[in-house]
């Protein structure tokens, strides 16, 4: 007799309204071992980010809204529908223009490498 297979632990699914929110604003969603997502919803006009070096590569897709990313000496514009790339360490800044909101993956998932403890705030637990 041949033994049952077991199913990958891995597989969740994340509904959206118990999914947990970060300090910064950012609603976190699926996670996997290799890579997490996490949903920006009404980012504030104006209101420049921190510059930040992440140890994670990260790419977005912008749902609504307009920003400015400065990123290694470079200004990107952001619209509706645009998507980009962080490298993993590169130094970068949002400043949000208009009402904004997007959808960002990282991988290493950013909360699990210590992202939020980085920035004097509790680290979300790895999953």
């Amino acid at each position: 007799m041949r033994a049952a297979r077991i199913g990958d632990s891995t597989v969740k699914k994340v509904e959206g309204k118990v999914s947990p929110h970060g300090d910064m604003g950012q609603q976190y969603l699926a996670s996997g071992r290799v890579m997490s997502m996490r949903r920006w919803d009404e980012e504030p006009q104006d209101a420049p980010s921190l510059q930040s070096v992440g140890p994670y590569e990260a790419v977005g897709y912008v749902l609504y809204g307009r920003a400015e990313l400065y990123i290694e000496g470079q200004l990107i514009h952001l619209r509706e529908g645009d998507s980009w790339v962080v490298p993993k360490g590169a130094q970068h800044q949002y400043r949000v223009l208009e009402r904004f909101g997007a959808i960002e993956a990282t991988s290493p998932p950013s909360h699990i490498k210590d992202r939020d403890a980085d920035l004097g705030r509790p680290s979300q637990p790895a999953e």
